[in-house]
C-alpha cells in the first residue's frame, strides 16, 4: 500500500511517499480502507517534535507517528473474528490518537472498541473527505463545550473561530443556545459570519478583553489565551475552557456528532484538500498559521467508487 512516513523529526520534506506492506487486523481490530484524511496542526507540530519532548508526549498518549495523520474516513476493508459492530462494507470515520500508525495512508487497523483510537459508522450525508475532518475538531469542542455546560441563553464567546476547533464550536454552542461572539483575523470575518454568530470581532482592531463585554463561556480555540486574560471577561461564575488542556475523545463523541451532521446541525470547513503524494505541501501550508477550517487529504485505489 501507499503510505506517507516520517523516518525522524525535521520540516515537510522529510515526509516520504512509500511503497509498505498492508496491515493486517489482529482479533479485535478493523481494517480501514481510507478514503480520506487531514492534515491538522497537532500533526505538524508532532512531526517537528524531537528528544526529549517525545518522551513526555508519549506519556499523555501522543506518540510519534511513524505514518502521520490523526484523522480518517473509509471503508471497512476486513475484521477480526472478535469484531461485532462492524463489518466489511460499512463507511466508517475516526482517529489513531494514541497509535503509532496514523491516517496518511491508504489502509490502517483499529481497535474496535475504544482503547487507542476511535471507530464509528460514517454520516450518511457528508462526503469522505468531509467526514475525514469532523474527529480531532469536532470532538476537541464537543468536550471542552460540555465541560463548561454552555446552556441555552447564555453568551458565549470562541477565540480563534476560523481554524478547526473554532468552527465546530461556534457552531455547537449555537446548537446548545448559546448567543455565539467570534474573534477571528480580518479575512476569516466573512467565513465565520457565515457560521451564524450574533458579533464578529476582528482581533486586528479590537481587544475583547477591553470592550468591558461579559460572557458566560470563553473557549479559545487556538491555545494563545490565558485565564488571566480571559478572567476580566467573564461573568459571574463564567468558566474559561482552552484546547491547552486536556481532553479525552470517547466513542461517544463521534457518535454524537455523526447525529448532528446528519440532522444539518453541523457542518465542515475545508479550506483546502490534497492528495496523498502531496502530504508534505499540506504540511508546509498548515504550519503556515493562515488555513481557515480544516486542511483534507484525498485518498485513491485503483478501485475507488
Amino acid at each position: 500500500m501507499k503510505a506517507i512516513l516520517c523516518p525522524k523529526p525535521g520540516p515537510p520534506e522529510v515526509l516520504q511517499l512509500r511503497e509498505i506492506a498492508r496491515p493486517v487486523p489482529r482479533e479485535d481490530e478493523v481494517l480501514v480502507k481510507i478514503h480520506a484524511g487531514s492534515v491538522t496542526t497537532g500533526d505538524v507540530m508532532l512531526r517537528k517534535l524531537k528528544f526529549p519532548l517525545t518522551i513526555i508526549f508519549r506519556l499523555f498518549g501522543m506518540p510519534r507517528k511513524e505514518i502521520p495523520g490523526h484523522e480518517l474516513a473509509g471503508e471497512v476493508e476486513a475484521v477480526g473474528p472478535k469484531v461485532r459492530r462492524f463489518q466489511p462494507g460499512d463507511q466508517v470515520f475516526g482517529t489513531t490518537t494514541g497509535l503509532r500508525v496514523g491516517a496518511n495512508a491508504q489502509y490502517v487497523c483499529l481497535p474496535e472498541e475504544r482503547g487507542k483510537g476511535t471507530l464509528a459508522h460514517k454520516p450518511g450525508n457528508w462526503s469522505y473527505e468531509q467526514t475525514a475532518v469532523l474527529p480531532v475538531g469536532g470532538m476537541t469542542a464537543l468536550y471542552l463545550l460540555q465541560k463548561a455546560v454552555v446552556r441555552p441563553g447564555q453568551k458565549a464567546l470562541v477565540y480563534g473561530a476560523s481554524g478547526s476547533v473554532g468552527t465546530y464550536a461556534v457552531q455547537l454552542a449555537r446548537h446548545f443556545g448559546a448567543q455565539v461572539t467570534a474573534v477571528c483575523s480580518t479575512r476569516n470575518v466573512p467565513l465565520v459570519e457565515s457560521l451564524g454568530v450574533v458579533r464578529v470581532i476582528d482581533y486586528t482592531r479590537e481587544n475583547f478583553a477591553q470592550n468591558g463585554e461579559r460572557y458566560d463561556v470563553i473557549f479559545d480555540a487556538v491555545g494563545k489565551l490565558s485565564s488571566a486574560q480571559a478572567k476580566g471577561s467573564l461573568a459571574e461564575n463564567g468558566l474559561f475552557v482552552t484546547v491547552k488542556s486536556t481532553t479525552s475523545p470517547q466513542t461517544e463523541h463521534l457518535l454524537a456528532l455523526k447525529a448532528l451532521a446528519e440532522a444539518g446541525a453541523i457542518r465542515p470547513v475545508i479550506d483546502r484538500c490534497y492528495p496523498l503524494e502531496e502530504t508534505a505541501e499540506a504540511h508546509r501550508y498548515v504550519e503556515t498559521g493562515h488555513k481557515s477550517g480544516n486542511v483534507a487529504i484525498t485518498v485513491e485505489h485503483e478501485d475507488r467508487t
